[in-house]
């Protein structure tokens, strides 16, 4: 008999669930807390059901416990940006409450489909199973890439993640600190290119009380604050000079000094950097750190860009489509053969990013069962004819000064106004004046070809 873990928050009403569950032929057991549901081995269970916040801290904590079991989380007052963190910490999936009982059933179906797909007919050893984190896929390029995090993620070598923008490069390194020893403590991460130059280090360092003007008291930084787990430092190549001679020293010396202090302080911690980015080239023009290269790059792993996976994309899209629909509470949707085959056929310049944000888009302009090339827009035009629509991979705001009537697009009036202003804009102020975030910002740049100019040393 098939066997569920299930972790219940104490606002729900008791058994209900399990009584739902065991009804569909399923075994469970209930653990009252986190610390007594990771007292059981993981390989004894088919299925994991957890409340996000439960007795004794949250049920994401049994994502790495689980070492591969699927992983269910559920949540009374869920948010869209609840179920992409979620989802971005390895669950199979996020399910938000209340839900009906046919809902449980067709995702406990689909669990079980997907292990059946998995265990066969392909021997096992020409499509090892898949790392946890998430990561959806069976070409060649990606059961290569399984293949090396396996052998990599037991190591303490520093790892270098490279692909292009949107292509996974967290989920590797989730996937590299879930399979590690260090699994138990936290992975930390940092976009380098979401902060300003002038905060990054005590971001990355700290700093004590005093050292620069509004430091009001001593503050811990993230390479502190992930000893004995994984940081994962994201577009590296962004990173300031003075910021690269700092992370040397701590990948040569093990320690760090927080900004205005004497003494250094030991850290424990393994690094997994990544960049879509040529570092060997920007060290060899002064602009990355040649040494710090030479560090960085012991164990490199490549991501393949999404139009180069093959059948991936349509797998992927499955997958995101039962994803949004959940999240957005709708009804099932499924892909017309017209959708599938523009899907097959899109280059995907935003990669699993620009999918992702398609689909969901999809999901909301769906008027029937049936999902559309019509709602995916992968022409570039959605809600209605002559209506220009924002990058799928950054369509989080458009720039606050609207275009002038007969401008081209939104991404013209974006070059356009990036390129008159940076010379005297810091990129905080630019964002600002576009409204958008400062990581919204330098993904456009990636996208649009207009790299940030920074000044030379």
């Amino acid at each position: 008999m098939r066997t569920v873990l299930l972790l219940e928050n104490d606002d729900v009403a008791p058994g209900e669930l399990a009584s739902q569950l065991e009804a569909l032929g399923y075994a469970v057991h209930q653990p009252r807390t986190l610390l007594e549901a990771r007292r059981q081995k993981s390989t004894d269970f088919s299925v994991v059901i957890t409340d996000l916040r439960v007795a004794g801290g949250l049920g994401t904590d049994l994502i790495p416990w689980s070492q591969g079991t699927p992983v269910l989380v559920l949540a009374s007052d869920a948010t869209i940006r609840t179920a992409v963190d979620v989802m971005k910490l390895g669950a199979a999936d996020f399910l938000p409450r209340p839900f009906t009982p046919d809902e449980l059933e067709h995702w406990l179906q689909r669990v079980a489909r997907d292990q059946r797909t998995a265990r066969g007919p392909v021997p096992a050893q020409a499509l090892p199973g898949r790392p946890v984190a998430g990561m959806i896929g069976s070409c060649s390029a990606m059961r290569l890439l399984y293949e090396r995090i396996r052998k990599v993620a037991p190591t303490e070598s520093t790892v270098l993640v490279l692909g292009e923008s949107g292509t996974g490069k967290e989920l590797v390194a989730r996937a590299l600190h879930e399979q590690s020893g260090r699994a138990a403590a936290p992975m930390i991460s940092l976009n380098c290119a979401a902060i300003p130059d002038s905060l990054i280090e005590s971001e990355l360092f700290g700093h004590e009380k005093g050292a620069f003007t509004g430091a009001g008291s001593a503050r811990q930084g993230l390479v502190e604050a992930a000893t004995g787990g994984t940081l994962f430092l994201d577009e590296i190549g962004e990173l300031p000079l003075e910021a690269q001679a700092r992370l040397l020293r701590v990948l040569q010396e093990g320690e760090i000094r927080r900004l205005g202090a004497v003494e250094t302080r030991k850290v424990d911690v393994r690094l997994i950097a990544a960049t879509h980015r040529d570092l060997r080239q920007l060290a060899q023009t002064g602009r990355f750190r040649e040494d710090l290269f030479y560090r960085l790059n012991v164990v490199n792993l490549t991501l393949p860009a999404l139009r180069d996976r093959g059948d991936d994309i349509l797998e992927l899209s499955e997958r995101l489509l039962e994803r949004a629909c959940v999240k957005l509470q709708k009804i099932r949707l499924r892909f017309s053969e017209a959708a599938l085959a523009a899907l097959a056929a899109h280059r995907w310049p935003g990669n699993v990013r620009e999918l992702e944000n398609a689909v969901e888009r999809a999901v909301i302009l769906a008027d029937g069962e049936e999902i559309t090339p019509e709602n995916l827009a992968l022409g570039g035009h959605f809600g209605g004819p002559g209506v220009p629509a924002e990058p799928a991979a950054v369509a989080d705001a458009a720039p606050a000064p609207p275009p002038q009537e007969g401008a081209a697009s939104l991404e013209d009036y974006f070059v356009r106004f990036v390129q008159e202003n940076e010379g005297r804009l810091t990129e905080t102020a630019l964002a600002e004046q576009l409204g958008i975030s400062r990581k919204s910002l330098w993904e456009r740049r990636q996208r649009l070809g207009i790299p940030r100019r920074k000044s030379k040393p």
